[in-house]
């Protein structure tokens, strides 16, 4: 005989005068969480008592019901019933739907009231982007859907901005197929192709993280901090109708511009306008470039222009803001920390009163029909304008000798008069990148390119700490002299040129310009500038004038312009003024200089990144540098991924660790010695020097980026 079920007994719904309820002691919830009490009763007058109250009947002493109703769950919702009573909008009479407990059931009335607040699932975000969605399809505005559920705005745009995730990949989602991060991550980028590429490149994979799908979903973008952007300005860009890519679920940085060639087409044509501005003040050539390499005015004589004076407008103003300035700094003077309004105004005037102080030049108008103008954009997405540079073949016969330019031979013949001649090189694009070699897992000698690229870092980053050394600048040429004089040492492959002659790279990272040695090197040299005389039968008497530490850190300055600790590639076969042996040489004595000098490329800003090294070597020198900077557990996080990919990954991972490739770090005092104490021109060149080209890039694979001279 089958035992029957015994049937469950749900509790009886009644309504309830609201003056007949009491708050339970028995609730369990004691901490205001959640939406607000008066949030809630807000949400109540809009949409009424949507879930009832569970209430028990409550007894007198012989057990028998008083006539009112304790609430051991929903206490919430019992408070904001009140507040409206309160309010005066809701009768105390009013009925309430309730659920009615047994006062004598074995459950205790805590136990309800836990099992109210724990036996509830939060809504999915699928599911509210849905029913967002419909809210939206059937007429209610962003803001009206926020102002309904008392939740901002962006989160209700976060919500609908997975409208532009593939279907396919929101299914994947509601089956647990990935997470909400991953998903949220997709809504960057409105191609829905796209985005299904991108899910089956990086489902099987390792590493699957929400950064790597916003990385792969952007990489053919450019961001809006890129000075380019910065320049152009987003509203031009997308009053040209250029597409913007945003990330609604974490800072984005202002997002990302999705058509680069149209990017790079305004910036070309905002350039043009400024140089053809420029090109009304009759300067005989403009050079226009995004960015243009470090060193590019090498060789030429710049022109020292008269600083145009401030008007009595301006030196008022300026004396008002120097005043607030002093007011300001005399009020926070011992405030630990400032406040945000004060700390931003402060930048406001150093801003405003650098802009003033930076005075425009006049120039005599025979010099400005010889010579041009650079025009660039800096690295901050201002405008660049660099005046007053004469080549050595526009020289007038007697021009004035300078420090910047060669001496003028006699029989040159004038700058001509005529028309204004100009000529703008236009936006190259980026650096071409070197070949991959997925097929080769082997670690290849670095390129000979490379090498000659990080070493013009390490050469300006060395003499940005030579010229900051006085004793070791002083020590390092008498070194150069003690070697130049006494014939028992040999001057090959030295690191001292005393001469100063200055160096140029014929091979150098584009952003070399804007490295903080090369920016620190450019500001010395113009203050020192500034202070010099402009004829040279005055130098003598100037240099006298000088105290003593001025004089040192003069010498220290001028020194360091004869640091060269430059990797050269030379003839296989011997031919050519350097061997093998004397870069070897120059490199190790470099190593001498770095080390009395504390220079350290980490402590002055070098950081591996694509463009500078990861970009340039082997998938196994990508892999070699992970490890070493970050461990064995980091490189298996991307031994799969493609070269391209690898590379971006590798430049998050060293971005603290302090990694150095080997041409940026000091080789070890007993190799260094040994070098130093043979005499062989057949000596072993370090493992990253090894090869003769032929296994690394060769010079036909190379881009070709000379610096100008």
């Amino acid at each position: 005989m089958a035992t029957a079920v015994q049937k469950i007994t749900l509790s009886p719904s009644r309504d309830i005068p609201f003056n007949k309820l009491v708050l339970a002691q028995t609730n369990v919830r004691r901490i205001k969480t959640g939406v607000s009490i008066e949030d809630l009763a807000a949400s109540i007058a809009r949409r009424g008592l949507i879930q009832g109250i569970h209430v028990r009947p409550v007894l007198d002493a012989d057990g028998q019901e008083t006539g009112m109703f304790e609430v051991p769950a929903g206490g919430r919702r019992y408070r904001a019933l009140e507040m409206l009573v309160k309010q005066k909008r809701l009768a105390k009479t009013a009925p309430v739907p309730c659920v009615v407990g047994d006062s004598s059931s074995a459950i205790l009335a805590e136990e309800v009231s836990l099992a109210e607040n724990m036996d509830r699932a939060p809504l999915p975000p699928l599911d509210a982007y849905r029913a967002f969605k419909e809210m939206r399809d059937k007429g209610m505005s962003e803001e009206e859907i926020a102002a309904a559920f008392f939740i901002s705005v962006n989160i209700v745009k976060q919500r609908l901005k997975l409208t532009a995730v593939s279907p396919a990949l929101l299914d994947i989602y509601a089956e647990d197929g990935m997470t909400i991060a991953q998903l949220e991550a997709f809504s960057v980028h409105n191609d829905h192709a796209r985005q299904e590429q991108v899910w089956e490149a990086v489902k099987t994979s390792w590493s699957k993280e929400p950064y790597q799908i916003r990385r792969m979903l952007t990489e053919n973008t450019a961001r809006a901090s890129d000075k380019r952007a910065v320049f152009v300005g987003l509203a031009a860009y997308e009053a040209a109708g250029g597409e913007m890519l945003r990330d609604l679920f974490q800072s984005d940085d202002g997002g990302w511009l999705q058509d680069v060639p149209l990017l790079d087409r305004l910036v070309t044509e905002k350039l043009q306008v400024m140089a053809d501005e420029i090109a009304n003040e009759g300067w005989k050539w403009i050079e226009v470039a995004v960015s243009f390499p470090y060193s590019t005015a090498h060789g030429l004589r710049e022109l020292d222009g008269t600083p145009v004076d401030l008007s009595g407008e301006e030196q008022a103003t300026l004396g008002a803001l120097r005043d607030e300035f002093g007011m300001l700094q005399s009020e926070y003077e011992e405030a630990d920390e400032l406040p945000d309004e004060v700390d931003q105004r402060f930048g406001e005037l150093e801003t405003a009163i650098k802009a003033l102080e930076t005075r425009p030049a006049r120039f005599d108008p025979d010099d400005i029909a010889r010579a041009g103008v650079f025009i660039s954009v800096e690295s901050d997405g201002s405008l660049l304008v660099e005046r007053g540079y004469v080549k050595p073949e526009d020289e007038a016969p007697g021009a004035p000798e300078g420090d910047n330019g060669p001496s003028v031979e006699a029989g040159n013949e004038p700058a001509a008069t005529g028309p204004v001649r100009r000529s703008v090189i236009t936006i190259d694009g980026s650096r071409l990148a070197e070949p991959e070699d997925d097929d080769d897992d082997g670690i290849k000698p670095l390129p000979d390119r490379l090498i000659m690229e990080l070493t013009a870092e390490r050469t300006l980053a060395l003499r940005d700490k030579l010229a900051n050394d006085p004793a070791a600048a002083f020590l390092a040429v008498l070194h150069k002299f003690v070697r130049d004089v006494f014939s028992r040492y040999k001057s090959q492959g030295v690191a001292m040129e005393v001469s100063v002659r200055g160096t140029v790279f014929s091979a150098q990272p584009p952003e070399l310009r804007d490295t903080p040695y090369a920016r620190a090197i450019d500001g010395r040299h113009k203050a020192w500038e500034t202070r010099l005389p402009g004829n040279v039968a005055d130098l003598w008497d100037a240099l006298a004038a000088l105290s003593v530490p001025e004089q040192a850190e003069l010498f220290a300055h001028c020194a360091s312009f004869g640091v060269n600790a430059l990797y050269e590639r030379v003839d296989r076969y011997g031919n050519g003024a350097t061997s093998a042996h004397g870069v070897q040489q120059r490199l190790a004595e470099a190593d001498h200089l770095a080390r009395a000098v504390g220079l350290d490329m980490v402590d002055a800003g070098w950081r591996p990144t694509v463009g500078n090294y990861l970009g340039r070597v082997t998938k196994a020198r990508i892999l070699e540098a992970v490890r070493e900077g970050e461990g064995e557990g980091a490189a298996q996080l991307i031994d799969h991924l493609k070269k391209a990919d690898m590379a971006k990954e590798a430049e998050r991972l060293l971005a603290d660790s302090g990694w150095l490739p080997e041409p940026l770090r000091l080789a070890e005092l007993d190799v260094e010695a040994a070098n130093a104490n043979s005499g062989s021109e057949e000596e072993p060149l370090p493992e990253f020097l090894a090869g003769d080209g032929e296994d690394g890039v060769t010079d036909e694979e190379e881009p070709q980026l000379d610096a100008a001279e």
